[in-house]
């Protein structure tokens, strides 16, 4: 455990903690936004949101995983020359960047379904909520970052707050289009 937290100082978790944050808040908003716009039932936004945040975030937590150990592969068949670096990852540890994807994935995920579990009465007011909810992680998501990498937290996020709402405008869009073009009843 020594081990995981220095590592976990250094900043070396950096990377896994914004993928999986960034994805995880991107993912679960754009499955509430896409809802709404096909004007689908609250309890139908959790339990899509709820089935969302658990198998998107194992998925992006193994590929994560596999990623980083095809990476290893490559470098020990090519014989640690240095193309793509030392090599010296064992097997726990990149399962460590997995864990930590998922992890990060699911708590910041967890965030747009809020508004909807506590309190699902009005869909357009949990909308609502969700929206600035996520407006708010995204851009805390993308400020943290900067604690370890030193840049401006304010630039960093606003760009994946943008990033964010560019993909939930998408999603909402495309739940209306399909919705009014389709006349899909639910």
């Amino acid at each position: 455990m020594t081990d995981f937290l220095k590592k976990f100082k250094k900043g070396v978790y950096v990377g896994d903690l914004v993928y999986g944050a960034n994805d995880g808040v991107v993912t679960t908003f754009a499955v509430v936004a896409g809802a709404m716009g096909a004007v689908l039932s609250p309890g139908v936004i959790i339990i899509l949101g709820l089935a969302n945040l658990f198998a998107d975030g194992f998925s992006m937590g193994a590929s994560n995983y596999l990623a980083l150990r095809s990476e290893k592969e490559l470098r020990d068949a090519q014989g640690n020359n240095g193309v793509l670096g030392n090599g010296d990852e064992n097997t726990s540890h990149l399962v460590q960047h997995g864990v930590i994807t998922f992890i990060a994935f699911l708590v910041a995920g967890s965030v747009p379904l809020i508004p909807y579990i506590f309190s699902a009465r009005d869909p357009q007011t949990s909308f609502i909520l969700s929206g600035v909810l996520a407006g708010v992680t995204f851009w805390l998501v993308g400020a943290a970052r900067t604690l370890l990498t030193g840049g401006n937290p304010w630039k960093a996020g606003m760009e994946i707050l943008l990033i964010g709402s560019m993909a939930s405008v998408v999603a909402f869009a495309i739940g209306w289009v399909v919705k009014t073009s389709f006349g899909i009843v639910i």
